[in-house]
């Protein structure tokens, strides 16, 4: 069954991206809103239960209704694993960001570029050259996989039903939501952590494989460790390293140059590497997919 609802909702997330829908996104940020002036008095416990309050029962009721579900009959449980599937994965969600910007730089369109870059990352106000725009959508393009597709496929499988998709995409949106909210963010970005520590080993351990995999490993265990954040500099290495291109290094902000290592080992990143990170994200699910179709013919057999 976990096969077929996650081809399926692929599929139909290429057909009409959830990203279209604002709706989800707007009730979502309303209920998370008024999460943060409900229980937000400063301290760390009112995270935690500002957390459990938003994350718990919609998780809780996603293995109830999938038992029932299919009780009732498997093909309405496959249906509700598409569904939570298709409101939980968004491939698309980032996918078409990264597609426009490729055809800007393949057309010379730098300006365009950098602006589409701004709107991805949020608006800097800061001139990026050629190479700098490539290289953080290279980034940004690695993270939002991992974050939007292997993190949440990883939790689905590990947990019953649709359960695990639902946690993870909710632990990720409190932690990014609450991060600057001091004590009352820090149950949400540790609880994020424990939820990223398998997925980001996993999605690095997909890019070796389907990459050049020695210089993947060697950059996931040389560099990663030294990333501001670490668990997304372990996606960034191993990526960098797979594709054989360098990421990283220092950036231009509106308030001088940010400090980073460089990631990966290579080539500048250039052009074609845009056409590369396309190429690494989709073998990576394609090994992921095949991968669940040999364990699911194992159990049937």
């Amino acid at each position: 069954m976990g096969v077929l609802a996650i081809i399926a909702a692929l599929l139909i997330e290429q057909w009409r991206p959830l990203g279209e829908r604002k709706g989800l996104q707007s009730a979502l940020n309303a209920w998370v809103g008024w999460l943060e002036q409900t229980f937000n008095g400063g301290e760390e416990r009112h995270g935690m239960v500002a957390w459990l309050v938003a994350v718990l029962p919609p998780v809780v009721l996603a293995v109830a209704l999938n038992a029932l579900l299919y009780a009732a009959h498997p093909l309405l449980a496959l249906f509700f694993h598409v569904a939570v599937l298709y409101l939980t994965l968004g491939f698309r969600q980032f996918s078409h960001h990264f597609t426009d910007l490729q055809l800007a730089v393949k057309s010379g369109d730098i300006e365009r570029a950098r602006a589409l870059l701004d709107e991805w990352r949020g608006a800097s106000g800061v001139v990026r050259t050629r190479e700098e725009v490539i290289r953080l959508a290279i980034e940004e393009a690695l993270l939002a996989a991992h974050r939007h597709v292997f993190g949440v496929l990883l939790w689905y499988v590990l947990l019953p039903g649709p359960s695990g998709a639902i946690l993870y995409r909710l632990a990720a949106m409190l932690a990014a939501r609450w991060r600057g909210l001091g004590a009352f963010g820090r149950f949400a970005q540790r609880a994020f952590r424990v939820l990223e520590w398998p997925a980001v080993r996993i999605t690095a351990a997909s890019f070796a494989l389907v990459g050049d995999f020695e210089d993947a490993v060697y950059c996931w265990r040389t560099q990663a460790r030294n990333w501001p954040e670490p668990e997304a500099g372990i996606v960034l290495a191993a990526g960098a390293g797979a594709m054989g291109v360098r990421l990283g290094m220092p950036v231009h902000e509106i308030d001088g140059a940010l400090p980073r290592i460089e990631l990966g080992v290579g080539e500048p990143a250039d052009g074609p590497f845009l056409d590369s990170t396309v190429g690494l994200v989709w073998r990576a699910l394609v090994v992921w997919v095949a991968a669940l179709v040999v364990i699911t013919m194992v159990r049937l057999l």
